[in-house]
């Protein structure tokens, strides 16, 4: 799950990591009531989930009632990059002398924890990776072990930080870990985390992802969840379960297993297409869930060919078949369909498909073959 940049802050602030004062408005009403309580001058600032705000004019400073009122004006509702402004964050405005980068994310090939921290902050961390890969100093931390004081220092250190900032940003890097590790995020990031003048350092952006795996932990996640972006599609498969995410392609993708649905992209990359999604329906393919599936992709418009990808291991081949044919019955599909089946029982499963076969549902023996028919059937690009 990701938040939006005042939850990561009221998220931070539960850990100690200091933030600039702040508070959220819906109306423009709301935010010179919020301004006025901070004191000018204030930072509006658009609440989406997507980049190049500032740029969009979502991000302004006012110096007085009748700046904030006609920010508010303007921002609350704008379209950025298709994202709906409905809320902002209004916060009292910070001196800037040095910005600077920190975060902590799950390295999974090294299995262990990654903390990057640069000395050059307010800019995009992989465009700093691409132009100077030397300026992010980078420490893989021991879940086991965690992560120290002494640690944080050698980072500030190692990231050239300005001698006044190190202390600070120190103890804002073993607070942010902490963050990281007891609040089950996959991802905290801070750019910019920023030195004022009287030599002050708090986190003035925040960026943060949470672990769902980890929501029966977090009840109190669900006052996040209730202002979470979603569209229609993945809000529908929200509802029912399945481990959806939107892509912008026309070929809808089905398959049972994380690893085989991204493979199943792949694919049909390979082959000239472009996934609409990524659905993972899980170890099983009853008819229960593959009637939802083929529900939340008919959902899409864009989709022109549906290919489902379906590997029996567990659930044998003939149970499998047994569900896409039930549900095949139960949801009205618009488009044409390749189904790959291959596993445990794979032949009996086919046979059975045999029964619903026709010039819109085609089965096909291989992936490949299989991602090459939906995308010819698609239209190709």
């Amino acid at each position: 799950m990701d938040l939006f940049e005042y939850q990561g802050k009221q998220y931070f602030a539960r850990f100690g990591i200091p933030v600039s004062p702040g508070d959220v408005a819906e109306t423009p009403d709301e935010v010179v009531a919020v301004a006025s309580r901070l004191g000018y001058p204030v930072v509006v600032k658009a609440q989406v989930q997507v980049g190049g705000r500032g740029k969009a004019g979502g991000v302004k400073l006012a110096a007085d009632e009748g700046e904030a009122r006609a920010h508010g004006e303007a921002i609350i509702g704008m379209d950025i990059k298709g994202h709906t402004v409905h809320r902002v964050w209004v916060e009292h405005a910070s001196d800037i002398a040095k910005e600077y980068y920190a975060s902590f994310t799950l390295d999974r090939g090294a299995k262990a924890h990654l903390a990057m921290v640069s000395s050059r902050g307010g800019v995009e961390i992989e465009q700093v990776a691409a132009e100077d890969p030397t300026a992010i100093a980078r420490l893989h931390v021991d879940p086991y072990i965690g992560f120290s004081e002494a640690q944080a220092r050698q980072l500030v250190e190692e990231a050239d930080l300005d001698p006044e900032a190190r202390a600070g940003a120190a103890e804002v890097l073993v607070k942010l870990y902490r963050c990281f590790v007891e609040g089950d995020a996959d991802l905290v990031e801070v750019n910019p985390l920023i030195l004022t003048p009287h030599g002050q350092v708090h986190a003035l952006d925040a960026k943060v992802t949470l672990d769902d795996s980890a929501a029966f932990r977090h009840p109190e996640w669900e006052e996040f969840a209730g202002v979470t972006e979603l569209d229609e599609r993945e809000r529908l498969a929200k509802s029912y379960g399945l481990q959806y995410v939107g892509l912008d392609g026309f070929v809808g993708i089905i398959a049972n297993g994380a690893g085989l649905a991204m493979s199943t992209c792949d694919v049909v990359n390979q082959v000239g297409g472009s996934p609409a999604n990524f659905l993972d329906i899980g170890g099983g393919a009853s008819a229960e869930v593959m009637a939802r599936a083929l529900e939340v992709i008919s959902s899409d418009a864009s989709v022109r060919a549906i290919f489902v990808n379906i590997f029996g291991g567990i659930t044998r081949g003939e149970e499998v078949a047994n569900g896409i044919v039930t549900a095949l019955g139960r949801v009205d599909i618009k488009v044409p369909m390749v189904i790959r089946l291959d596993g445990t029982n794979a032949e009996e499963g086919r046979k059975i498909l045999r029964s619903v076969e026709s010039e819109t549902v085609i089965t096909a023996p291989t992936m490949m073959g299989a991602a090459r028919k939906a995308v010819e059937l698609a239209g190709g690009k």
